[in-house]
């Protein structure tokens, strides 16, 4: 039977308006010069994710042909991609994510591009549960984390986890399991959001957001969409002087999301797990790499680094962060806050 012609989806009117509507950017296979030229313009195509310091982990990993490695935080793929040419079909990557909806395209990108279950095995779980990982029970040569969120997870407004777009305030890393952002500020005191507005993203003006936030409720209102919640925001800080506030605003709605998306998804629970367990999974001489975005982050990986090499449990940590070069951030302006923290597991 024949198959129908489907007509391609158009822009209405001259520009897209809405995320589906972009859809030279969410198919960059197809659009290939398109995607191009947005990266050279220092932008991220839509449903795309450049992979970060990509050369500066391969040097700290020194992949082999024959080892077996994990990339705990699948996303995309690129760092998953880069790890298999280094391998060159022989050994095993295994990948770990809980994004039960982008994880699925990327294994299918990837087992297109010729990276099949022979070389390649994704799990759909968290990287907490990182000695769970291997099928039968073989150790790992190498390690990567990249903590940051995706570009896909980003640009998508139906997860909510940016400011930029109105969708609902979701946040959820898995959207199959667990509370909402917007559940969840329901189920906080005034006093917790603001404790967690510092806790989780330091941000210097928690109590006057969190103050709005439970002004909202109290009238009877609700914040369930992202929008609502930068309106709040933008409410919280309308004392600002003007030529001050729209910068403020900015960067506090950047904030406040982030800290919600650590307490939704348990972020810091799920990475102090992840820490602990890391040297158990390592061979001797087995070499780790982590990417964080924030300060939170960055201080659990540096102390637990720092502890298992005071114990002897790593032979070699990073002394300090390296920081993604200034043309990498110009390309990927999404790299700016990125650190790279890498360890190697002792001989003993």
């Amino acid at each position: 039977m024949e198959q129908q012609h489907k007509r391609r989806v158009r822009y209405q009117g001259t520009h897209p308006r809405t995320y589906q509507e972009k859809y030279k950017e969410l198919n960059p296979e197809r659009y290939g010069d398109d995607v191009k030229k947005i990266l050279e313009h220092g932008k991220t195509p839509a449903g795309m994710h450049v992979p970060i310091m990509v050369h500066e982990i391969l040097e700290v990993l020194q992949i082999q042909p024959g080892e077996v490695g994990l990339d705990a935080t699948l996303g995309y793929g690129g760092h998953t991609q880069e790890m298999l040419k280094c391998l060159q079909g022989q050994g095993h990557l295994y990948a770990t994510d809980v994004d039960p909806i982008e994880s699925v395209k990327t294994e299918k990108r990837l087992a297109e591009l010729g990276f099949g279950p022979e070389i390649l095995t994704v799990r759909h779980m968290n990287f907490a549960d990182v000695d769970k990982v291997a099928l039968h029970g073989e150790k790992f040569d190498f390690v990567l984390a990249d903590l940051g969120v995706s570009s896909m997870q980003i640009d998508n407004p139906s997860r909510g986890f940016s400011f930029k777009f109105d969708g609902p305030l979701d946040l959820r890393l898995n959207p199959e399991t667990g509370v909402t952002a917007a559940q969840r500020l329901c189920e906080l005191s005034r006093e917790e959001f603001s404790e967690l507005l510092v806790e989780n993203s330091d941000e210097p003006y928690a109590d006057e957001i969190a103050k709005e936030v439970a002004s909202i409720f109290r009238r009877g209102g609700e914040i369930a969409t992202t929008k609502a919640l930068t309106q709040a925001v933008t409410e919280a800080l309308a004392f600002l002087p003007e030529k001050e506030r729209k910068d403020a605003i900015k960067k506090s709605c950047q904030r406040v999301f982030q800290a919600l998306r650590i307490d939704v998804n348990s972020e810091f629970e799920v990475l102090y797990t992840f820490l602990d367990k890391l040297p158990g999974v390592l061979v001797p001489g087995g070499r780790v790499a982590v990417l964080t975005f924030h300060s939170g982050e960055d201080r659990l990986v540096k102390k637990a680094f720092q502890q298992f090499y005071r114990d002897g449990v790593y032979s070699d940590i990073a002394k300090d962060v390296t920081r993604p070069s200034g043309e990498e951030c110009f390309r990927n302006p999404r790299a700016h806050s990125t650190k790279l923290r890498w360890a190697v597991r002792g001989e003993r």
